[in-house]
């Protein structure tokens, strides 16, 4: 029999969230093992190197908080940072850490069991190799578990074709070439906008238009990364007390007392800033009031309607199915702009919907697009994705996938109950889903950390959320949607329930109410959960 390696604990995963973990617990004096499907650190920024992937957030907002020597080292070059930079930072604090040496490359786990005797965790990989550990950490990624398409014949392409996601480390010349984009979510924005200004020809396969809004990404001057620099901790503060993280928070005056002229001078000011400025820098109301929502949504309308110069093209990209900012926004840089360009055609998927993918394109009711590259901007598998990619099972050998089949229940988006010493970072109804994700992860992962202290500091080897804290906090998570303007379309909504009842899998209370609820739990001795 082959030797199974024992740790303190195991986490799944080297991105932002596992690598802030494992120097958690290494504090702790704890032996760790990260096991790292791919075969560098960055988790979101390894895998997605497509062209124009960057930060939706502020740079400066979205990097670690937790070490003044990285905020001291670290400059940021641009507002919002493109991916070759953000997978050099990350490498930069795991080599500042020396992470390397606790994280296993190229391991992709493909089961996990909690074994009730000993109150360990087993994990396996794809190529047999075992672990145990008293914890079992997941660090998997809301967005991590990519989707392609059922669609008829796509593996007969026979030209080059990748999934956002799994784009060649290889640089990929697309100049002067036929290419397809299947999907206009936030992923498939970046990549449109950044793929017209090569390409011979563009065909962009819409299904359905989503809300974009300007980026208005900049370098960061001199002056600039100074200022950022000494306002570091005014940043963070900034980020702890808005309800998504970020650094814009709502509008403190009600969108009703605010005379209508008063109102669109704002909507164009917030347009003209940066990043989600005119999503969550605006009225609240806009989430909640129809009629808020209306008028912000005519006002975006508008926008597209001025920036596309045929009308029926703007027209396609006016969304009809939801209002402005009930589903995240994607952020654009000239993105509408590019439809006015000879060498790029829209698709619009409901007038003329995919029949299959043939050896040589994209064949639609009424013709065949030829195409040298085939690129899937189709989204992931949200949340619990790459939890149903794991075979986990708890006591009693329960499945995770078969406890969750009707939607998630956990109690603070961190526990399950009946998968003891299981923590899931960013986990399901855990505000890091909603949330600008680092600044989130970094609280759970000080809560887990802190968690699993006190049990070494008082001798528990065993802790369990009760079922009765797990029902009443995915009572909550669903409770707290109520009177929102949410797009059941979203990808934080699943609708692959095996009752067909769609179930909210992010929980959407704000990100200080969430940590509010967090430390109460942890001051009251870990109320909800049971230590032994």
């Amino acid at each position: 029999m082959s030797t199974i390696e024992q740790f303190d604990a195991i986490v799944i995963g080297a991105g932002i969230a596992g690598m802030y973990q494992l120097h958690r617990l290494r504090k702790l004096g704890m032996t760790v093992r990260v096991f790292e499907t791919g075969d560098g650190v960055g988790g979101t920024w390894y895998w997605n190197r497509y062209p124009g992937a960057r930060f939706d957030s502020e740079s400066y907002s979205y990097g670690y908080s937790f070490s003044e020597e990285i905020l001291k080292e670290w400059k940021w070059k641009e507002h919002f940072s493109p991916q070759p930079d953000n997978e050099r930072y990350l490498n930069f604090v795991a080599d500042k850490l020396d992470l390397r040496r606790d994280i296993q490359f190229n391991s992709r786990v493909t089961t996990a069991r909690y074994l009730e005797d000993d109150n360990l965790w087993e994990v396996e990989l794809e190529g047999g190799q075992r672990a145990r550990a008293r914890f079992l950490i997941t660090a998997i990624g809301v967005l991590s578990a990519h989707n392609l398409p059922r669609i008829e014949g796509i593996d007969s392409f026979k030209g080059q074709s990748w999934h956002t996601a799994r784009w060649p480390k290889t640089p990929v010349d697309l100049k002067g070439k036929r290419v397809g984009v299947i999907g206009t979510g936030a992923t498939g924005v970046q990549t449109i906008q950044e793929v017209a200004k090569v390409a011979g020809r563009l065909s962009v396969f819409q299904l359905d238009p989503n809300w974009c809004a300007p980026l208005n990404n900049s370098p960061i001057t001199d002056e600039e990364q100074a200022d950022i620099q000494r306002r570091y901790p005014e940043i963070f503060q900034a980020c702890a007390s808005s309800f998504g993280g970020f650094v814009h928070n709502f509008q403190s005056r009600p969108f009703a007392e605010v005379p209508k002229e008063e109102r669109l001078k704002l909507y164009e000011t917030l347009y003209q800033d940066r990043g989600f400025s005119i999503w969550l820098g605006n009225f609240m109301e806009i989430l909640m009031d129809p009629a808020a929502n209306a008028e912000i949504t005519e006002f975006i309308s508008n926008k597209i309607r001025a920036r596309v110069k045929d009308p029926a093209t703007a027209d396609k990209l006016i969304p009809k199915t939801h209002g402005f900012g009930t589903k995240r926004v994607p952020m654009e840089t000239h993105y509408y702009e590019v439809y006015n360009q000879d060498n790029v055609e829209l698709v619009h998927l409901p007038d003329n919907p995919i029949e299959r993918i043939t050896p040589a394109g994209v064949k639609t009711r009424d013709r065949e697009y030829p195409l040298d590259v085939l690129i899937f901007a189709t989204g992931f598998d949200a949340v619990t994705g790459a939890f149903k990619r794991i075979d986990i099972r708890g006591r009693g050998d329960q499945k995770l996938t078969e406890k969750w089949k009707n939607g998630p229940e956990t109690y603070l988006g961190l526990q399950v109950s009946g998968f003891p010493n299981l923590f899931t970072l960013v986990g399901p109804h855990n505000a890091a889903s909603f949330c600008n994700i680092p600044r989130c992860i970094e609280q759970n992962v000080d809560w887990v950390s802190d968690c699993i202290g006190h049990m070494l500091k008082t001798g528990k080897a065993h802790i369990e959320t009760t079922a009765e804290a797990e029902r009443e906090w995915t009572r909550h998570a669903y409770e707290v949607t109520q009177g929102l303007l949410l797009s059941n379309d979203a990808w934080f909504v699943d609708t692959d329930t095996a009752d067909g009842i769609p179930r909210f899998l992010v929980y959407i209370g704000g990100t200080p109410n969430y940590r509010m609820k967090c430390d109460e739990v942890a001051a009251k001795g870990y109320e909800g959960f049971v230590l032994r």
